[in-house]
């Protein structure tokens, strides 16, 4: 995957966020505080802004600019989980302008071992990690049979949203949400929601 498909990716992920920042707040309001459609529409914006204003080099410089921008302008939990998976992305990535299929996979899976580290979260905790951990299984089985890039990306995208979908009657045991108890049962978790949402626009930004 070339540098430019991969600025493409941050630029439509933040369109996605933007777009539906209503609708992840509203999902925030239900178990948590009610500012992760906001607090990542702020973030994304100022990401896709920094990329416009000095434009990556390298793989490494894009995940470094992103993942530090996010940190320093987004709220709560969501600044510091998705400012990691960037920055551990692109300490993984390193100074290349291309990544191939091997190295794609190990980027996406060194940014989610980041938020795993830094939220200490397991599968099944009502978390992000219920959209990202399927999908990096899903581009390795993809990646194992030799399938191409944008099949193994679809895939991805496919697996996430079904692990997004998934956290719907998941009782949550991480994060402001596991104060609810049972009552967290019955609402998507708004974290695997924009996690699925990055998922799927890598899946688009493969295919041009």
């Amino acid at each position: 995957m070339q540098l430019s498909a991969l600025v493409d990716w941050i630029h439509r992920y933040k369109d996605e966020v933007v777009a539906r920042k209503d609708e992840l707040t509203d999902l925030d309001r239900q178990i948590g505080d009610a500012d992760h459609g906001s607090n990542m529409a702020r973030g994304m914006q100022a990401a896709s802004d920094k990329i416009d204003a000095a434009v990556p080099a390298t793989v490494g410089e894009l995940g470094k600019s992103v993942g530090m921008t996010l940190v320093s302008t987004v709220g709560g939990a969501s600044g510091p989980l998705y400012g990691t998976f960037f920055l551990r992305f692109g300490t993984a990535a390193g100074g290349v302008t291309e990544l191939d299929a091997a190295g794609l996979s190990a980027a996406l899976r060194s940014g989610v071992e980041g938020i795993v580290a830094r939220g200490k979260a397991e599968p099944g905790d009502k978390t992000m990690l219920d959209a990202l951990l399927p999908a990096l299984d899903a581009i390795d089985d993809a990646n194992a049979a030799g399938r191409p890039e944008v099949e193994a990306l679809e895939a991805a995208a496919t697996a996430a949203e079904a692990g997004s979908a998934a956290t719907l009657d998941l009782v949550a045991r991480k994060g402001r949400a596991s104060y609810l108890g049972e009552r967290s049962a019955g609402h998507l978790d708004p974290g695997s929601v924009s996690s699925a949402m990055l998922v799927r626009t890598l899946a688009d930004a493969a295919k041009g």
